[in-house]
């Protein structure tokens, strides 16, 4: 899933997400690949490749063969989600006990499916002779 920087709404969700009161439902795209990220039944051509990329990278962002630098740096949306996220007593535990954190975990399991399907498919595309995007996009000649 795109992360966007945080904003004011979603620092103020803060307490909302960690209370599982305001969670984010799994895309279907991810759902799908977290069942087997490598299956290859519906395979059947270069164009049911390229729909299957598609509905992954909209559930994704970008792959890499198209995405610019990630920004890992601090900024202020970060900071201030931390800090209310402070504000809140034994916030782990409530994680756990609100079921937030397990949430979490499945949606970061089912991302990582998602990433090695598209990957996969990739992969297909490219031995099947495919057009980008249903094959990584060629690395230009330096």
């Amino acid at each position: 899933m795109q992360q966007d920087e945080p904003d004011v709404e979603d620092v103020a969700r803060t307490p909302l997400n960690d209370l599982n009161i305001d969670s984010k439902d799994i895309p279907a795209a991810l759902l799908v690949a977290a069942e087997d990220p490598y299956a290859r039944d519906s395979l059947t051509s270069c164009n049911a490749i390229v729909a299957q990329i598609a509905e992954l990278d909209e559930a994704l962002g970008p792959d890499y063969d198209i995405a610019g630098e990630s920004d890992n740096s601090v900024s202020e949306g970060k900071v201030a989600q931390g800090v209310v996220g402070s504000l809140i007593p034994f916030r782990g535990i409530v994680r756990e006990v609100s079921g937030a954190a397990g949430d979490q975990r499945k949606m970061r399991a089912a991302i990582a499916a998602g990433m090695v399907k598209r990957g996969f498919l990739k992969g297909i595309g490219l031995e099947r002779g495919c057009n980008y995007p249903a094959r990584p996009r060629p690395v230009p000649a330096s």
